[in-house]
């Protein structure tokens, strides 16, 4: 049987990427179709306030990234916020990238702010922790996609990191078997993050877009990473006999 994934989508992507993207709610579904463990998905934009009806229950609610700061107190995300840590304390599973990897862990009791690294973008690479059970296929290190200049600087309670770099010391965590949060970007693919490069171009400064544009060279864990949240959410912790 399918697992049903909601997808929190918390952003609109700019009209010369929308054209051809449409959202990160479509591409999430393009992701996870590119990994074994069978999944359906519905899709909710909450930044317009549009969330699952009441009484509709998944098998995990995953938050997208997003333009706007995990921090921020514009009411759709303070609403979100709290909708998360409602979700929370009724067990269900919860999946964050980028903004939603800061908002989870702001919402469970941690902290986001800018980071005082600046911005990452395009490809960059993360030290992994020893592997989960649900780390299948397993990596030496982590390659991922990213464009954030906010991070999380301190975890919740109970959070372990699982990815780190010097750039990007809590790059993912995961909350025992309920949470598990990544500050990259799995569904991007390379033409996506080139053309968000080259409208950022301006923000970033010209060393970082071209370090960005040059480190594309490079291949990215996406679908593994892709393949590790659907086992996460697919396990159940074994139980010890008494």
């Amino acid at each position: 049987m399918s697992l049903r994934i909601c997808i929190l989508e918390t952003d609109i992507l700019r009209p010369t990427l929308a054209e051809q993207y449409q959202g990160y709610g479509r591409m999430f579904e393009s992701l996870f179709a590119r990994q074994p463990i069978a999944a359906q998905f519905e899709i909710y934009n909450v930044m317009q306030g549009v969330y699952p009806p009441e009484g509709e229950r998944f098998d995990a609610y995953l938050v997208t990234g997003s333009k706007a700061d995990s921090f921020g107190t514009d009411p759709w995300i303070l609403t979100l916020k709290e909708y998360l840590l409602e979700l929370y304390r009724r067990g269900e599973k919860l999946l964050g990238i980028c903004f939603g990897h800061q908002l989870l862990a702001l919402a469970l009791g941690g902290k986001t702010e800018r980071a005082s690294q600046g911005w990452g973008a395009g490809i960059h690479h993360y030290h992994l922790a020893p592997a989960k059970p649900w780390m299948n296929p397993p990596v030496e290190k982590l390659t991922l996609l990213i464009s954030h200049q906010d991070q999380v600087t301190a975890l919740p309670e109970g959070a372990t990191v699982i990815a780190s770099s010097e750039f990007c010391p809590f790059a993912a965590y995961h909350i025992n078997d309920q949470v598990l949060c990544f500050q990259g970007h799995p569904e991007f693919i390379h033409d996506y993050s080139r053309g968000l490069l080259e409208i950022l171009q301006s923000t970033l400064g010209d060393q970082l877009y071209r370090n960005g544009v040059a480190s594309l060279e490079h291949d990215h864990h996406g679908a593994t990473v892709a393949e590790w949240m659907m086992r996460f959410v697919a396990h159940k912790p074994e139980t010890k006999a008494l």
